[in-house]
This record gives C-alpha cells, sequence and structure tokens, in this order.
C-alpha cells in the first residue's frame, strides 16, 4: 500500500502521458507556449503500463487517472487505455482532457476500457473561449462532450475556471447547460501552477463567490462529508436533486485531510502533492534495470513522506517549479 505519515492511503493515480497542450489557457501558460519535454524524456507505453501494473497489484491503486498536458495528444493512448484495462484487479479508468479530439476517439476510448471522462470547458461563449485558450476550438469541444456521452462515458464531467472580467459571471447560465445536457458540472478555484506564475490570492473567484452566484438562480443543499468521501469536490443537489455540482476549493477549502492521490509525471517523476517541491525519480530506476519490488519500495518511501497540508495557507508558501502542464491535471 501506499500509506504516509498520517494514516492516508493513496489509492488514486493521476498518469501524466504528455506535457504537451493543443490550448493556451491564460491561467496556465504563455500564448508562446512551453518548453516541451523531449521524446526520450519521457516514459515510454510499456514503462508506463509497467508502473501502472505495479501500482494496482502491489500498491493499492484502484482508479487510474490520464492526463497531460492534454493526454490526446499522446500517440497510442487508445492502446494504453486498453493494457491498463486488461490488469488484474482492473482499476477503474478515467480521462482529463480539454475535449479537442475526443469527438473523434470517443469511442474507441469506451471500446478500450475507459470508464468516463473529465472535459475542461470554461465558458458557454466563443469569444470568451478564445479569450481564455486564445484558440477558436469551442465548437470542438463542444463535440468532443456529445461525443463522450453518446459513447457512455459517464458521468461525463465537466471542469470549469472562473475568471475575473472574462467569465466570472456565467457560473448560473454553465449549471443551467450542464443540467440541460445532463453533465457533471465542477467549478474549480484558480490554483498557483501557472507558468508565468502570475496567480494572486486576491484576484481570484472563490468557491464563496461561486456559491454565491449560483444561488442567485438555483437552491444548493449541500451532499456533506460522509457522501464526499476522498474525493475533492464538495457537492451540492441543485433544486432538491437528482442533478449535482461541485466546486473544488483547493485554496479556500483544501481537502487535504482526506487526500487519497499519487502523481505520475510524463518523464517519470512521483509527486505525492500537487504542490510538492520534491519529486522521487522513477524512471531513472526503471532504465537502470531494478526490480519491480525496488521500484515499488520506492514508490512507498515517496508517499511516505508526504506532508499533511499543501501549505497554501502558509505565508512563506512558494509555488512548485513546474506549472500545472508539466505535473499532470
Amino acid at each position: 500500500m501506499l500509506m504516509d505519515t498520517f494514516g492516508r492511503q493513496a489509492t488514486d493515480l493521476r498518469v501524466s502521458l504528455t506535457d504537451r497542450c493543443n490550448l493556451r489557457c491564460t491561467y496556465c501558460m504563455p500564448e508562446e507556449g512551453l518548453q516541451w519535454l523531449g521524446k526520450s524524456e519521457l516514459l515510454t507505453d510499456d514503462e508506463i503500463v509497467r508502473l501502472v501494473a505495479l501500482a494496482v497489484t502491489r500498491l493499492g491503486v484502484r482508479e487510474v487517472r490520464f492526463t497531460g498536458g492534454e493526454p490526446l495528444l499522446r500517440p497510442g493512448l487508445i492502446s494504453l487505455v486498453q493494457r491498463c484495462a486488461a490488469l488484474e484487479p482492473r482499476p477503474r479508468l478515467s480521462l482529463t482532457t480539454n475535449g479537442i479530439g475526443l469527438e473523434r476517439t470517443a469511442a474507441a476510448l469506451a471500446d478500450a476500457g475507459l470508464d468516463r471522462v473529465n472535459v475542461s470547458l470554461d465558458t458557454l461563449r466563443p469569444e470568451v473561449f478564445q479569450q481564455l485558450t486564445r484558440r477558436k476550438r469551442h465548437a470542438d469541444v463542444l463535440g468532443g462532450l456529445a461525443a463522450a456521452r453518446a459513447a457512455g462515458l459517464d458521468p461525463v464531467k465537466v471542469n470549469t475556471v472562473l475568471m475575473p472580467g472574462l467569465n466570472d459571471d456565467e457560473a448560473p447560465d454553465l449549471l443551467a447547460w450542464a443540467i440541460e445536457h445532463s453533465y457533471e458540472l465542477r467549478f474549480i478555484e484558480q490554483m498557483p501552477l501557472d507558468a508565468q506564475h502570475g496567480w494572486h490570492r486576491d484576484g481570484m473567484i472563490t468557491a464563496g463567490d461561486v456559491l454565491a452566484s449560483l444561488r442567485t438562480r438555483f437552491e444548493l443543499t449541500e451532499e456533506g462529508a460522509t457522501a464526499r468521501g476522498a474525493s475533492p469536490a464538495e457537492r451540492w443537489l441543485v433544486d432538491g436533486g437528482p442533478h449535482r455540482v461541485g466546486v473544488i476549493a483547493s485554496v479556500t477549502r483544501p481537502f487535504c485531510r482526506a487526500c487519497d492521490r499519487t502523481r505520475l509525471t510524463a518523464d517519470g517523476q512521483i509527486r505525492n502533492c500537487l504542490f510538492a517541491r520534491e519529486e522521487t525519480d522513477l524512471r531513472a530506476l526503471l532504465r537502470s534495470g531494478a526490480s519491480d519490488e525496488a521500484v515499488a519500495e520506492r514508490w512507498r518511501e515517496a508517499m511516505w513522506g508526504k506532508k499533511a497540508g499543501a501549505g497554501l495557507d502558509d505565508p512563506d508558501f512558494v509555488q512548485p517549479e513546474r506549472p500545472m502542464s508539466a505535473i499532470g491535471g
């Protein structure tokens, strides 16, 4: 198992498949993009499958989420999903994506064994989408969402970040739209993980802001901690249900005490926290010919040293050097 000194067990593995992305979201990276990892630095398909297999068969992982960057840019993604779905015990498999390319791959991913998707969409207005992402791909994301629902990748979750002066007035409209299309909407507070290091706490839209906006149109009933479990999202029933809306308040209401995640970057580094400033290199261990047990033990050691919390409330908090696109969403 992957335990830490505070009694938490990591059962949810986030696997970044690439640091590359085909959008340039203002809260993530500069318009010109970043210096991407070289091919030799990335884990190979066989290395990824080996590490996922170790996590599932030896370390107690039950859920695997493929992330990026943009994971749909990874060649061989469908084969990776198929190979991971064949593991025993079978993990629950999901994908976090910006939705570009999902329209043509959703059915194949479902056939390969993918269980569900999270799709990032911050606005219903194409012109605002272009401002936020610096790309004209709004229709592609909507098409990807529809394809995911048609392929049975349920629940289809939509992740939304609200930014001041751009889309901070859209929360009620986004929720009404999500209900109409049977998507589960989750608002995520902007986190200090942008490549530009331009995040400011006093400029972010908080969970409280989101809920106040939603309550101008909807009645929200909190589900509570028992229903939430280790999920990062606090959830509310909308107008008595059955529809729900979630808020991930990583900054203002952190959920570190129940965290059950371990993260593998595209270049083979274990991160025991999204905001960690230290990493553990499994890629070098794999390529040195280490045994499965030696790799698993290094992974256990990495998680054992996990801190009690992310430290966002600490006045001395220092943002990780790696941006979100290089860590994995």
